[in-house]
């Protein structure tokens, strides 16, 4: 009975990110899954102009002052029978590193698209990385409630510009002034439009079915009306047909049709998507894959957290459950650092609020504490089996900048208040070689990164920095492990540095600089990027 009641706890299990370009309504559609769930009474204002209230999924106080998100956060609440697991990601591409790692701890991805525009250029890198790790995706068609524009269009917008097709499950009858409601074209009926005000749950659905004409023609009006036969006669015969095999191969998009804003279509989506989408996936490690069910307690470090709480300096490290189920107190094998330990604090968050863990299962994310011995892509597992999970790439940093402390007397906190940002993975920083920690050069994929940076290091390390931009562009690690740096030749614009794990690494401001250093010195190999 016990092996039964372990099984349906995975089974019930549903772990996915929600992406999207930034404004396209991907923290309100969060908030309104939550509200379903009973995990929040009152939805927040993003960007908190009409009310003091925040975005439940941002706790950070610069995404407070910004209204964007700058750091996934982890959301857990259940709904239907299921227990979910969300990972809200940031939505500016200067913040894509962080998206990709939280990808790596989910099976599918609901990506959130603004009807209005379409897919958008950060839509785009975000589904390629979707793409890459062949995860189901499912899209949310957003702010219905506004003029948007022609369904079919949008569709084709998602065909041509990311390679998948589509099927939608719902079809939208009108937007903006003219938005009259949705098509279920699984059970052939109507979703009136109701708008069921900012931030409840509570609202009227009235539905009609599509072969009652008279009653359609009071709700719809006549052109409404007409529209919508010729739209499913379009989509029945031209249509991609459902196939759960092809969604579950990340190779269909169901769509789906609403207004996040309003609640309308909300409650339909995540029905239909606890539906369609799977409960955890077996994981590859070195050894082959691992099966959620059939295996011992094992997970992977996919990010760390420091200062989550300000009054208590904490760091916290967060590990997606990949099998078997995790007690409080047990013993576990810290594969990277070759040590049995007890995973303190463990806890479930809901964005800032937290609380203590007894058990979790496979799918499940907890948060551990971390004293500095875990990195990102480490992974854990019962000490009597022994693999690691396959690693996460590090993006390689496109923008350089020399960082110091304005108070020098504040060395120490600038040292520890710096590395402690780069082992989450949001910077990256590089010593000088041979020059030790004097000279710290940080490098970052997006340039809000330095803000970000800045600003933490004041408000959470009472440290105030000056930083110089760089002109390096391009970064290569050293592959060789017996390279000796000082007999290196490079050309007059490679600088020679180390990364926090000590590991060589070249900055160029050409790209030909990087041929004319691998013709130099014969053997010498090097990466575009690096796994953690």
């Amino acid at each position: 009975m016990a092996a039964d009641k372990f099984k349906k706890e995975i089974e019930k299990r549903r772990t996915f990110a929600i992406i999207s370009h930034p404004d396209a309504g991907k923290t309100t559609l969060t908030e309104k899954f939550l509200l379903y769930g009973g995990a929040i009474n009152l939805a927040g204002s993003v960007k908190g102009k009409a009310t003091a209230r925040h975005a439940v999924s941002d706790w950070m106080e610069i995404e407070k002052e910004r209204g964007i998100s700058v750091t996934s956060s982890v959301l857990q609440f259940n709904y239907g029978g299921f227990c979910i697991n969300i990972l809200d990601t940031p939505g500016h591409q200067d913040f894509s590193e962080d998206t990709y790692r939280t990808l790596m701890a989910a099976d599918s991805a609901v990506m959130v698209i603004d009807a209005a525009k379409g897919v958008e250029p950060q839509t785009r890198k975000l589904f390629k990385v979707c793409a890459m790790r062949k995860i189901p995706i499912f899209t949310f068609m957003n702010k219905l409630d506004r003029d948007a524009r022609d369904p079919f269009e949008l569709l084709d917008d998602i065909e041509n510009e990311l390679g998948i097709p589509t099927c939608p499950m719902n079809w939208p009858i009108g937007s903006g002034r003219d938005f009259k409601g949705v098509y279920d074209r699984q059970r052939e009926l109507i979703v009136l439009y109701s708008d069921t005000q900012k931030g409840t749950k509570e609202g009227h659905t009235e539905e009609i079915p599509l072969d009652d004409k008279d009653k359609l023609l009071k709700a719809l009006g006549q052109d409404s009306f007409d529209k919508l036969m010729e739209d499913v006669e379009l989509l029945d015969g031209a249509g991609s047909t459902f196939d759960q095999d092809e969604v579950d191969a990340g190779m269909l998009s169901p769509v789906f049709f609403g207004s996040a804003l309003t609640n309308f279509g909300v409650e339909l989506f995540l029905q239909n998507f606890l539906k369609m989408t799977s409960s955890p996936l077996a994981r590859n490690s070195e050894t082959g894959l691992v099966d959620p069910v059939s295996n011992e307690f094992s997970a992977f470090v996919f990010k760390i957290q420091a200062n989550m709480n300000k009054a208590h300096r904490d760091r916290i490290a967060f590990m997606r459950i990949c099998s078997g189920k995790f007690d409080a107190g047990m013993e576990v094998l810290h594969v990277q650092g070759e040590k049995v330990l007890r995973l303190s604090q463990p806890q479930q968050m809901m964005a800032s609020e937290r609380h203590i863990v007894e058990e979790a299962y496979a799918g499940d994310i907890i948060g551990v504490f971390d004293p500095g011995i875990f990195s990102i892509g480490d992974t854990v597992c019962a000490p009597n089996v022994r693999f690691v999970y396959e690693g996460i790439p590090t993006f390689a940093p496109e923008h350089f900048a020399r960082v110091r402390q304005v108070d020098t007397m504040k060395r120490k906190q600038f040292v520890k208040g710096i590395t402690q940002i780069a082992q989450e993975g949001a910077i990256q920083i590089f010593r000088e070689f041979n020059t030790g920690l004097e000279e710290i050069i940080v490098g970052v994929v997006g340039v809000l990164q330095f803000e970000v940076l800045k600003y933490r290091l004041e408000n959470e390390y009472n440290v105030e920095i000056r930083m110089d931009n760089l002109p390096y562009e391009h970064i290569r690690w050293i592959a060789n492990k017996d390279i000796d740096l000082d007999k290196l030749t490079g050309t007059s614009d490679m600088k020679k540095v180390r990364d926090l794990k000590d590991r060589p690494l070249l900055l160029f401001i050409n790209s030909w600089s990087i041929g004319m250093t691998l013709e130099r010195n014969e053997g010498l190999e090097l990466e575009e990027f690096s796994k953690n």
